[in-house]
């Protein structure tokens, strides 16, 4: 899986919408790579699943991010 978060700034639904789109880039830069696409899962979280704080700007970046999951 490539999972797709965001701070918390914004609307949720822009958030959600720009997690999906953060994890799908990484999915097909991983597919022009040469990774076979039925090996990749894209899914977003929005801002649904923070790491940090979403009061401080060291804290949003944090949450802005992209996570891979293997499963064997």
């Amino acid at each position: 899986y490539v999972s797709g978060h965001t701070d918390s700034d914004g609307p949720a639904d822009a958030n959600m919408a720009l997690s999906v789109a953060r994890a799908e880039a990484v999915v097909n830069t991983l597919i022009d790579a040469g990774v076979d696409f039925r090996r990749l899962y894209a899914i977003g979280y929005g801002e649904t699943m923070p790491i940090a704080s979403n009061d401080t700007r060291e804290g949003k970046a944090q949450n802005r991010r992209i996570i891979f999951e293997l499963e064997e």
